[in-house]
């Protein structure tokens, strides 16, 4: 089964998690389990206007464990929101 299908089929992914809110951002840690480990892959959402915009971060970064990735994934989500802000959700590209 390819990455993409175990990551949004839901096949082979980990339970959702409870978000941990920071900085007006809610970070979903839903590390996918791959060939015995597991990567790291956040949603990162925040509601705009009333509308919910979101962000998939996936890294090649993988770990023994579940609970280590879904660390890892916070601490990388919390860092890309201090660099990115709001502009981590906008439409366009990064360039």
């Amino acid at each position: 089964m390819s990455f993409f299908k175990k990551l949004f089929g839901g096949n082979g992914s980990s339970s959702a998690s409870e978000p941990e809110l920071y900085e007006g951002f809610k970070i979903y840690a839903e590390p996918v389990k791959e060939d015995g480990s597991f990567r790291l892959t956040a949603r990162i959402e925040k509601e705009i206007d009333g509308e919910v915009r979101s962000h998939m971060l996936i890294r090649a970064d993988t770990f023994q464990n579940a609970e280590t990735a879904s660390d890892a994934a916070v601490t990388k989500a919390k860092m890309l929101i201090d660099q990115m802000g709001e502009r981590l959700l906008d439409s366009k590209p990064f360039t």
